[in-house]
């Protein structure tokens, strides 16, 4: 990855530049100490993929540059900021930017962060490239032999896909529910409509013997379908928690409106965000998860994409 850094601090500039190179994450192909010194050029001729950018700076602050490259720059942005107020970051979130970040800066915060942004562009990267692909396959009004195994491989970037707007890159959880995408698409293309869903155990046998492979004994394929509920679970809370941030942050947020009321039920959705802004621990445990609807909508989503 290739990174821009934006900060009239030069010792924040610094220190950023040392975390990416310490940890292998990229490199820093410019900095500048204003958002006045940037422009969508200088980021094409840099072929930046991700900038950082303080919010408030002398001449031009981060939110007014950010809103200059929107629509042109294609790559992603992090801002870092000692502002905390909500009205700043809902500000910031509105005008395009991937993470907002406070400072003082943890170097175990920008890290993971940086890491899942960057997952998060080779998503996208792959989406459009595909995009481009079957465009390309249905203007010319051809079909090649390898067109259906393309478009099988599809269903698993449109589920990476899904799992970055739902904040899940990275989660152990993720892995299981892709290879569940992959067996849904396979059982629609080999069942009639009528049949519906498989039930929910069924797909979490089918993925465990997946990798076990069929020699797999009785006791193992039992302790992998536990470990793989146990992830999944885990996955969803991690979904839902995501986005009803999302929604604290910003009742409007795309994201959250999008997929919230989707993916869970709203009365789930507000006592989890009732439950963060007051901190209560205990009346997380106590929201319920519908486990099945999520995986039913995340493969409808994700099949809807590939469309």
């Amino acid at each position: 990855m290739r990174f821009f850094i934006i900060d009239d601090d030069p010792a924040i500039r610094s220190m950023l530049e040392q975390i990416i190179e310490d940890e292998d994450l990229g490199s820093v192909v410019g900095e500048a100490p204003d958002g006045a010194h940037v422009d969508i050029t200088l980021l094409e001729l840099k072929q930046v993929d991700i900038m950082l950018i303080d919010l408030l700076m002398p001449v031009r602050d981060g939110i007014e540059t950010v809103r200059k490259l929107s629509g042109s720059f294609e790559g992603k942005i992090i801002m870092i900021s000692q502002v905390e107020s909500k009205e700043m970051i809902v500000k910031a979130y509105a005008c395009g930017i991937e993470y907002y970040i406070t400072k003082p800066i943890n170097r175990l915060e920008v890290i993971s962060v940086i890491r899942k942004v960057s997952e998060l562009l080779l998503i996208h990267q792959s989406f459009r490239n595909i995009q481009k692909s079957l465009r390309a396959v249905g203007f010319s009004g051809e079909l090649t032999e390898k067109e259906p195994s393309t478009i099988e491989k599809n269903i698993i970037t449109c589920g990476n896909y899904m799992l970055s707007d739902l904040g899940l890159i990275g989660e152990a959880g993720s892995k299981d529910l892709l290879e569940m995408l992959d067996y849904l698409y396979r059982y629609e293309a080999d069942h009639s409509q009528e049949q519906g869903f498989p039930q929910l155990h069924e797909i979490y046998h089918q993925i465990a013997l997946k990798k076990l492979g069929p020699s797999a004994s009785t006791i193992n394929l039992k302790k992998e379908i536990k470990a793989a509920e146990q992830r999944v679970r885990r996955a969803v809370n991690q979904a839902l928690t995501h986005l009803s941030s999302l929604g604290l942050i910003d009742y409007s947020n795309p994201k959250f409106e999008q997929y919230s009321t989707k993916f869970f039920d709203l009365s789930d959705i507000r006592k989890k965000m009732k439950a963060l802004e007051s901190d209560e621990t205990s009346a997380l445990s106590l929201i319920r998860q519908n486990t099945k609807k999520f995986i039913q909508v995340l493969y409808l989503e994700s099949r809807k994409l590939m469309n």
